[in-house]
């Protein structure tokens, strides 16, 4: 493949901007990313003339695809055309308000901000105001987005701080414990418990790896929150509006949380973000309430419109049913070629998120009687005891590997394929079967 137009533009963004992005992510992969020209469906045409088959998917908002749907596009460019923004309520954020308390469980009240990382620093905000308490449980790995509460490492007993430029003494607050792991969940309670605000966590791990709950993990998480008095807070920014159709994860799993933050398909792949809950909780938003939030772009127009018409149209056409049959025809296909080219490695996902996570062991023998279309921690599943159960099991996984070999091979077969082992792919009602069958092949290929 060509990618002369792309190294040049990666030499000019090397000049003006840090690493040459802007979103450290992008520049995972070396020596340097191609640069995107347009969208086509469910490809993506880079800056020389490549197309590719794009499980990205902006990293996961683009549920409908790059073409949307006339009425979809109609709506938004019609919104549009009536002015970029006010600084005054529109009746569009209503209705997208009383599209989601309409079905999602927990929400009762929304505020809608601008990003993920804005949405989760609010709940985290919110928890404490709530509360009256400083302390946030989260799961080692987990990521809720560019905000100094969750930037943090180590475990409950030795926090410390991720990213350079956090005061060591704000990660003190946050108390880092295994996903999947009672025994570590209960062991800070017993020490914290009545210190701990909230217990945030993704209904399941999307961002490092897909690695889903054990069967009752989040019952538990929901049954010793509410002992003590503190909230549990569900990240549905990457599984809203995807894994459980219009009720999200949540609904998936039967697990209703105090509050859940969302950001991506909310606003139709439009800068979005949202955290909705129980209606007395969410009140202590300013004005009603004395937990400051605000900000000039929340509620955008534009970005409400497009995140009406996405989930309208997601809810009055076949769209859930078309990204979950492809999500199961993938993993399924995945399966099958693991078992002849790469036996230790995992097929892990759900709905219409899907990846392979390069794992170093597995059982021996056939396949028989395991997960068929991606790990859903099974007991029975032969594999049980090798599938991810948590951050660190993913990171041991072979990540290098699958960076700076595998993702290449798929690139030149034209896959476009997530930065790195732990960022999920996505299918969009944009994809075909064909498109399937062509990334199975490339797979077979690659592995």
């Amino acid at each position: 493949m060509n990618d002369e137009q792309s190294r040049a533009l990666y030499d000019r963004a090397l000049s003006v901007m840090p690493g040459g992005v802007n979103s450290a992510v992008r520049a995972a992969i070396e020596p340097y990313p191609f640069f995107v020209r347009k969208g086509d469906g469910g490809h993506v045409i880079d800056a020389d003339g490549n197309r590719y088959v794009d499980w990205v998917m902006g990293l996961g908002p683009l549920l409908l695809g790059h073409d949307l749907p006339e009425p979809v596009q109609a709506g938004i460019q019609r919104r549009a055309s009536e002015g970029p923004m006010y600084g005054a309520p529109t009746e569009v954020e209503v209705d997208l308000a009383e599209f989601v308390v309409r079905h999602v469980p927990s929400v009762e009240k929304i505020r809608f901000v601008n990003s993920g990382t804005e949405a989760t620093t609010s709940a985290v905000r919110l928890a404490r105001g709530y509360t009256g308490r400083d302390k946030v449980v989260v799961m080692q790995g987990g990521y809720h987005g560019a905000q100094e509460s969750t930037l943090v490492e180590g475990d409950h007993e030795n926090p410390k701080p991720s990213s350079a430029g956090i005061p060591a003494a704000f990660a003190e607050h946050t108390l880092p414990v295994p996903f999947n792991d009672e025994a570590a969940m209960t062991e800070v309670f017993e020490e914290h418990g009545d210190d701990i605000a909230a217990v945030l966590a993704e209904p399941i791990l999307a961002n490092y790896g897909i690695v889903h709950p054990v069967p009752g993990y989040l019952e538990f998480l929901r049954e010793i929150t509410e002992e003590h008095d503190a909230l549990l807070l569900f990240d549905e920014v990457i599984t809203g509006f995807r894994v459980g159709g219009l009720g999200c994860a949540q609904s998936e799993f039967g697990v209703t949380p105090d509050v859940t933050t969302f950001g991506k398909i909310v606003g139709g792949g439009f800068p979005v973000g949202a955290i909705g809950g129980r209606a007395e909780i969410v009140e202590q938003f300013t004005p009603s309430g004395d937990v400051f939030q605000a900000g000039t772009f929340s509620g955008h127009p534009v970005t409400m419109a497009a995140g009406l018409e996405t989930l309208t149209f997601a809810a009055e056409n076949d769209v859930y049913e078309h990204v979950d049959r492809l999500g199961e025809r993938l993993r399924a296909g995945l399966t099958e070629i693991l078992a002849d080219r790469a036996p230790n490695y995992t097929v892990v996902g759900t709905g219409s998120m899907f990846k392979v996570v390069f794992t170093r062991e597995g059982p021996g023998g056939g396949r028989e009687g395991h997960c068929e279309a991606g790990c859903t921690q099974n007991p029975d599943c032969p594999r049980y005891d090798y599938c991810p159960k948590n951050a660190a099991d993913v990171k041991r996984a072979e990540t290098e590997r699958w960076r700076r070999i595998f993702w290449g091979k798929m690139k030149e077969q034209g896959i476009f394929l997530s930065q790195n082992q732990f960022e999920s792919q996505f299918v969009s009602y944009a994809h075909t079967e064909e498109d399937v069958d062509r990334t199975l092949e490339a797979y077979r290929e690659a592995l």
